[in-house]
């Protein structure tokens, strides 16, 4: 053995601490938080342990404790009272979200961000406007360029509400640009978007669809969310939403896609988010139930390898868990 390479040295209790090259902090999580409008009460989430829906009367209450933990910033889903083909909700300026981002940022001072889809608020369940004829064809699912305007729509009444950033989730085409072009238009040029630039059709989402009731009522997102097998299309997805005014670059779902964070971190300058989606929370919750795995250990392990990998944001459920431990 050489005794000039023994890189155990550095391994040592007080000395590991100080070569460490990845760290977690709060500031580098973002909480989701789930405000319902069909309830006056908590509602838990069986799928997601820890997490409710909450009314928008008890929103601030929810932002706060998440503040507590040293987060700073949350994203809002919402379930709205009623749904339609068009997802009008999603843009009314009574609407559930809207109404919470008023409170939250009148008596906190949380970072807002907002999820702009409308998977929760159309009554089948897609992401947009639908084609002619979609639900007798599985080949026909959301029309790309009608959508554009809906999310436009949705985006400014958030800004207008007080969101300091919006997300759109969607993958629809065009999406940052017609946002962008939207918030500019409507004076609100320094609310940004952190897009949700690579998007997979994963099966790691099925607890987000039981929690914020978004579940497509026929077909699926195959469509127009990214195939798993693919990596280079997902550098054309990024850098078509670069080009089009996106601040920050998600990558979604975040475990199973590693090698897709890194990329993005490796060939854009944007700060890079990624979304340690439901059913990653919910596997190792369900692990750690089993006596499997210890579920502080395996949390924070996660979300250290998606940091190592170039996320320099990380949208969590373990988000108030970690920054605890922290």
């Amino acid at each position: 053995m050489d005794p000039t390479r023994r890189p155990r040295r550095l391994r040592r209790d007080g000395v590991r601490e100080i070569v460490s090259e990845t760290s977690l902090s709060p500031s580098d999580l973002i909480a989701p938080v789930f405000v319902d409008a069909t309830t006056d009460e908590r509602v838990p989430i069986a799928s997601m342990p820890g997490h409710d829906r909450v009314p928008v009367a008890s929103a601030v209450d929810r932002v706060e404790e998440v503040l507590d933990t040293g987060i700073e910033t949350v994203v809002l889903f919402g379930i709205p009272e009623s749904k339609d083909a068009t997802g009008s909700r999603a843009w009314a300026e009574d609407g559930v979200v809207q109404c919470a981002i008023r409170d939250i940022t009148r008596e906190t001072d949380a970072t807002v961000i907002t999820d702009v889809c409308m998977c929760e608020y159309t009554d089948h369940g897609h992401c947009g406007i639908l084609e002619d004829n979609a639900r007798e064809s599985p080949e026909l699912t959301v029309d790309n360029d009608a959508t554009l305007d809906r999310l436009a729509r949705i985006a400014v009444s958030h800004a207008e509400a007080g969101a300091q950033m919006v997300a759109p989730s969607s993958m629809t085409d065009g999406m940052v640009g017609a946002i962008r072009g939207a918030l500019d238009a409507a004076g609100f040029e320094s609310v940004a978007i952190m897009s949700y630039a690579a998007k997979y059709e994963s099966a790691f989402y099925g607890p987000f669809r039981d929690a914020a009731d978004g579940a497509p009522a026929f077909g699926d997102r195959r469509h127009y969310q990214m195939d798993p097998a693919n990596a280079r299309e997902a550098m054309a997805e990024v850098a078509l939403d670069v080009e089009q005014g996106a601040d920050v670059l998600m990558v979604k779902p975040a475990l199973a896609y590693l090698d897709i964070i890194s990329a993005v971190r490796e060939n854009f300058d944007q700060p890079v988010a990624a979304y340690n989606v439901s059913g990653e929370y919910a596997m190792l919750h369900a692990a750690a139930e089993k006596g499997w795995l210890d579920l502080d250990a395996v949390a924070h392990e996660s979300l250290l390898s998606i940091k190592r990998a170039g996320a320099d944001l990380i949208l969590t459920y373990f988000a108030e868990a970690i920054a605890d431990q922290l």
